[in-house]
């Protein structure tokens, strides 16, 4: 069955907005990615400031290949020849990591 990796990123009130801008932006960047299953982001209702960036995968090891290549690039790691990056929206960011064990879906009808 599949994984699931979700991050936990602390987010202050003021970064929020920047931090859905960012994700809106980079639509598309890990759909076509070996193994991609799902992706959504998560926004905090209450009671906390950590957003959760939640992906599942087909294997651990397409996970490790997209964080060695697409999403290194996506999150600053190339850099932008002569520019300034801009400033991470999130304070902390925690990898959680499961293993799908049962799941279900909605029945038809």
């Amino acid at each position: 069955m599949s994984i699931v990796k979700i991050n936990v990123l602390t987010v202050p009130a003021e970064q929020r907005e920047v931090l859905e801008k960012r994700f809106a932006a980079r639509a598309g960047s890990v759909e076509s990615s070996d193994g991609f299953e799902w992706f959504e982001l998560l926004r905090p209702v209450e009671g906390t400031d950590q957003y959760l960036v939640y992906t599942r995968w087909a294997s651990e090891a397409d996970f490790e290949k997209w964080m060695a290549t697409s999403m290194r690039g996506a999150h600053g790691g190339g850099g932008a020849e002569g520019g300034d990056r801009p400033r991470p929206a999130a304070s902390g960011s925690t990898l959680w990591s499961f293993e799908v064990v049962q799941q279900t879906a909605p029945k038809n009808g």
